[in-house]
């Protein structure tokens, strides 16, 4: 098929289906981003299990120009320190809700990424900066606020 050709076609695939994406699986993994960008990353179990607020923060102040990719499909208790940490150290952040952002163990819930290839080998930030995670077992020490006291009761 000649060039002048296919260019009715493109058109008309490309009103149907949208402009095509490069590999849009990757970018469904990484909040919208490549793996290539990525400068360090955050399961839904690792935030389940520990807090990284820490790690991110030194992350921000290492590199003030990458921008923070959040799912928001997830709880706000678990990314809200998260958001207000970014806003703290002025990151930019988008918080992604759509569909395709799941929220298994396995997927993403924080990407800190940079707008040009950095190609880390390492992004999984317990890796990165393992002496900043505490377990969330540490938060069961504290003080019984009322609404707790209240729950044991009945």
């Amino acid at each position: 098929m000649a060039e002048t050709d296919k260019q009715p076609v493109d058109r008309i695939e490309t009103a149907i289906h949208g402009t095509p994406k490069l590999h849009p699986d990757e970018q469904r993994k990484y909040l919208g981003t490549f793996r290539e960008r990525v400068e360090v990353a955050v399961t839904v179990a690792q935030i389940k299990q520990a807090d990284y607020v820490d790690a991110l923060t030194q992350a921000f102040a290492a590199h003030p120009d990458n921008q923070l990719f959040i799912n928001g499909n997830l709880e706000q208790d678990l990314i809200g320190p998260y958001i207000k940490a970014a806003s703290h150290a002025n990151i930019k952040f988008t918080i992604k809700t759509d569909d395709i952002y799941r929220t298994a163990d396995d997927n993403y819930a924080l990407v800190f990424t940079a707008a040009t290839a950095i190609n880390q080998d390492d992004i999984d930030i317990a890796h990165r900066y393992p002496a900043q995670s505490t377990s969330t077992d540490e938060d069961d020490n504290k003080p019984a606020g009322l609404l707790d006291k209240f729950k044991k009761l009945l």
